[in-house]
This record gives C-alpha cells, sequence and structure tokens, in this order.
C-alpha cells in the first residue's frame, strides 16, 4: 500500500487488475497524484467493495456493494482492554451487498480453487481465529461467546503484558542490544536513524517546514470522513501552523494557504497556535479528495519511501512549504 502508486505505474510485468476492498488508496496512500495516475490507466481492470462510493470507487470498473458490521457476524479483539467480542448481525444484507468473506467464497468457486477452506463459512472462519489450547482462553469456547456475546480472558486481576519478561526474544528479555538484529545486518542499539527528510536535508532550503499529518478529530483515516455531521464539525481542510512561521508569511487564522513541496500541492484553511512547534506544520487528515475544496488531500505531498527496517511507509519524512493562497 505504501508503494501503490509506483506499483500500478512502474511494476513490471505490469498490473492489469486491481481488487480493492477495506480500503481507500487514492484517499490514503502517499503520493496521490501517482495513484490517480495508476487508476487511471486504460489497461488497468479495477473492482471495489465499499458501502460508500469512496475517492478509489470512482476509478473502479465494477463498484459492489458490501455489508456494514450490522449485516454480518465478525469477532472484535481488544483494544488495550482484555476483554473479546462477538458482532452478531442485527439485520440481513441489503439489496445484493455481501461481506468479503462471501464475496471470496464466491469468486474462489469461479476461479475453479477446491481447497476446503474456500468453503468455509464465517462461523468456521470465526471459530479459527482463537487458538483454544491458549491458557487465557481456559474455560471459553466458540459457544459460550457467541451465546454471551463476550468473554474476558482468563488472566488475573491486576494482570500486565511481559511484566515478569517473556519478551518474544532470544532471551525472552527486553533486549537494549538486539543478537537479531545483529544477524540481520542492522545496528543492534537503538540508534538515530536520519528521515528521508528533515531540517538538515539540502531540501529544507526549498521546503523548510516539516509536515505531519495526524487524523482529524472527527475521522478515522478516511471512515466517517463523508458523514454530514463530522464534514460540519471539521468545517474544512486545515493547516496548524506556529504564529513564528506564520508571521514569516503573512499568516493570518482561516487564511487560505498552499502547502506544497516537489511531489504536489494541496490547499487548507490556517490555524495558527502555539501548540506546534517552530519549523513544523500539521495538517488534519484524512479528507476524502472530492470533498475538499481543491480536490485533493495532504498525501498529494507525502512520500513513498520506505523505512530501512520493515519498509513502512514515511508519511512524517514529509518537507513543504506554506504560502497564501
Amino acid at each position: 500500500m505504501s508503494t501503490i502508486g509506483h506499483s500500478l505505474l512502474r511494476a513490471q510485468p505490469p498490473i492489469k487488475a486491481l481488487f480493492v476492498y477495506n480500503s481507500n488508496p487514492l484517499a490514503i496512500a502517499p503520493q496521490s497524484a501517482e495513484v490517480e495516475r495508476g487508476l487511471a490507466r486504460d489497461d488497468l481492470f479495477t473492482v471495489v467493495h465499499d458501502l460508500f462510493q469512496t475517492d478509489t470507487a470512482d476509478y473502479a470498473d465494477l463498484l459492489l456493494p458490501a455489508t456494514s458490521h450490522m449485516e454480518q457476524l465478525d469477532i472484535h479483539k481488544s483494544y488495550g482492554h482484555l476483554h473479546l467480542q462477538v458482532n452478531q448481525p442485527a439485520i440481513a444484507p441489503l439489496g445484493e451487498a455481501l461481506p468479503n468473506t462471501e464475496l471470496f467464497r464466491r469468486l474462489a468457486r469461479q476461479m475453479g480453487f477446491s481447497e476446503t477452506c474456500f468453503a468455509d463459512s464465517d462461523e468456521d472462519l470465526c471459530c479459527q481465529a482463537f487458538d483454544w489450547s491458549d491458557p487465557r482462553l481456559a474455560g471459553l469456547s466458540w459457544e459460550r461467546l457467541k451465546a454471551e456475546g463476550h468473554a474476558r480472558l482468563n488472566l488475573p486481576p491486576g494482570e500486565a503484558p511481559f511484566a515478569e519478561g517473556g519478551f518474544p526474544t532470544p532471551s525472552g528479555k527486553c533486549e537494549f542490544f538486539s543478537e537479531m538484529l545483529a544477524g540481520a545486518g542492522l545496528d543492534p542499539l537503538p540508534t538515530f536513524i536520519e528521515p528521508h527528510e528533515w531540517r538538515q536535508s539540502p531540501l529544507a532550503a526549498q521546503f523548510p517546514l516539516a509536515l505531519i499529518t495526524p487524523p482529524a478529530r472527527n475521522f478515522l483515516n478516511t471512515s466517517f470522513a463523508n458523514s454530514p455531521r463530522f464534514l460540519a464539525q471539521e468545517k474544512s481542510p486545515a493547516l496548524h501552523i506556529h504564529p513564528v512561521d506564520a508571521a514569516a508569511r503573512g499568516i493570518a487564522n482561516d487564511s487560505p494557504l498552499r502547502i506544497h513541496n516537489h511531489r504536489g500541492e494541496f490547499r487548507a484553511r490556517a490555524v495558527v497556535s502555539d501548540r506546534i512547534r517552530p519549523g513544523v506544520a500539521m495538517a488534519t487528515s484524512i479528507w476524502w479528495r472530492k470533498l475538499s475544496p481543491d480536490g485533493r488531500n495532504c498525501n498529494q505531498v507525502t512520500s513513498q519511501a520506505l523505512t530501512e527496517m520493515g519498509g513502512g511507509a514515511t508519511f512524517y519524512d514529509c518537507l513543504v512549504e506554506v504560502e497564501l493562497g
């Protein structure tokens, strides 16, 4: 996903078909001008499976309706707590909407896959997601979870992960010197790795502000970013900038801004605030492009460069200049 624009334009052999589900890559992927050019290829067949006509769905050759959580069986693991939850469908799927799993089953049949896994029902898949031999699931079963809706993991009160060690390292300890990293040819000690773009980059002479793009208060990536209620609360794309940087550029609160670098540009209104460090600009994200005033969002300027370790995205290695416009 971090290099989907590059892949759609330059992969060899070329990508001829794209199936998009649970995602909106045109809005969320970095350097979105390249993503747009890739999706616009005449020789690319694109299928999008979604509840909404997202920015990406506008480029679909075939748009398939997906179910919501109200219409499908699912399981939810914890975010910072010790409970598991079963999501039972409240209503039957509306119209021709299907969950991902049923669509995959039908595609597998049409494509001639005969492995038994492609006949697994949603309930089969939910049950298979658990390692029932794990002591933390002692006393639990799929039947009990279904009946009760949720259950706490079998852990004593006050239990804290890794309080007694047990890290997934050769020593079982939190290692400051990592033999695993050394074996992979990486620095075994915590060290500073220069960002691809930062204040000491030659590029900073032309683009002196470091741009960060955390989610807007009312959005979750691009989820909820098409809700009229939340759009009204966010008002419009905003760029937060320190008073010192704003004064140097003649910027006041609510000034229309052009944020740009060598990859692209987008527009936002100014929020002048000393909550932002000098030398840093913060753009609230992620706006659907077609719901933004200029049809772009902050990922016009972010980079497809990857991290040295893990090959992750480098959204915050991004230098820009900001001006009235």
